[in-house]
């Protein structure tokens, strides 16, 4: 069983692992990638579940808009269940296409997706009256999304190297 990674270990390499330059770091060292890279990946996964979700969220309320459980006069705004479906819906595209790019290494997939979740938090906090276990979720998911990125992403270009 590897051990825990200690405060004082990380960014040194992983056992086994050649020290070799792995991208630029903030003071222009070289940054090598920890066992904390996997979050980079775990993040790009839960992206492409969570932009299914919010399709599927989306394609729900475009064909069904009496399916959710409050009329849309009982929402935090007052608009159309298909409106608000085609929201969910380009939402989703978008968190898709990020996660996709962000398992290929991509800078802009990175920055996206950081904006993405917190613009995916915000939709459903919104849409907590009409499907408030959906909603939670998928802003639980956010916020690892988020935590994943922000914390742990400078290290993903040590893995496409």
């Amino acid at each position: 069983m590897p051990e825990p990674l200690r405060p004082d270990t990380v960014g040194a390499p992983l056992h086994g692992e050649a020290s070799g330059r792995a991208g630029p770091g903030r003071d222009g060292s070289a940054v090598t990638p920890t066992g904390w890279v996997g979050w980079i990946a775990f993040a790009g996964f839960m992206m492409i579940i969570e932009g299914g979700f919010q399709c599927i969220q989306g394609l729900v309320a475009i064909f069904d808009d009496g399916y959710y459980l409050v009329t849309r006069n009982g929402l935090v705004v007052d608009v159309d269940y298909r409106t608000w479906g085609w929201v969910h819906l380009l939402l989703g595209v978008l968190t898709l296409a990020a996660g996709l790019g962000l398992l290929r290494g991509q800078t802009w997939a990175r920055v996206t997706g950081v904006v993405l979740a917190v613009v995916s938090a915000l939709v459903n906090i919104t849409f907590l009256a009409a499907y408030p276990l959906w909603s939670t979720l998928v802003i639980a998911v956010d916020v690892i999304v988020i935590y994943a990125l922000i914390v742990h992403g400078r290290e993903s270009k040590a893995l496409y190297r």
